[in-house]
């Protein structure tokens, strides 16, 4: 079984934001995953710069991509480029959180 990027993103639903009781792949916080060979990159952000759970976050990406079977080393890249909008999150979580 060869690695994709969803296998990755579905993985991450576990990861919540504490502050909106969310997981980062619906509220649109999971920007990019990047596969070569057993290397997994998770590029993401925060919903803000000053996110209380922001080094929280980061382990629980980390962790949970690193125990994906066939996954050996795992990166990750906090951008803001582009900012976060509420417009990026599913419309399930858009509901959930009202928007």
């Amino acid at each position: 079984m060869s690695l994709t990027s969803e296998d990755v993103f579905e993985a991450l639903r576990v990861v919540e934001d504490p502050e909106l009781g969310m997981d980062v792949v619906d509220l649109g916080l999971v920007y990019d995953v990047i596969i070569d060979g057993a290397d997994v990159k998770v590029i993401y952000s925060l919903t803000s710069m000053g996110c209380p759970a922001g080094q929280q976050i980061q382990e629980q990406i980390q962790d949970v991509a690193a125990s994906i079977e066939g996954v050996e080393n795992v990166s990750t890249e906090l951008t803001f480029t582009p900012p976060w909008t509420p417009e990026m999150m599913s419309d399930d979580a858009k509901f959930v959180l009202g928007f």
